[in-house]
């Protein structure tokens, strides 16, 4: 299942990110969504995970933590 991960503060790198959802099952990747002039992360990312039952526990156990300081915001991500 692919997650929306929103409002990450900007010095987050995919290894943090990564760690974060760990602790709920497997992470199949990670992505911090950069600037193309910049190459600074825009604030959000993505995140996979393969079982879906592992990501909805994620999903709920993450949304609106705070994590340096910003209230996280995590769902599934809608197909383009």
């Amino acid at each position: 299942m692919k997650i929306l991960v929103r409002n990450l503060e900007r010095s987050i790198d995919e290894q943090e990110l990564k760690e974060l959802f760990a602790p709920y099952g497997e992470v199949e990747s990670c992505t911090i969504v950069l600037d193309q002039t910049t190459g600074k992360s825009k604030g959000f990312g993505f995140v996979e995970m393969p079982h879906g039952r592992e990501a909805v526990k994620a999903i709920k156990g993450l949304n609106t933590l705070k994590v340096k300081g910003l209230g996280i915001r995590v769902k599934a991500a809608e197909e383009k």
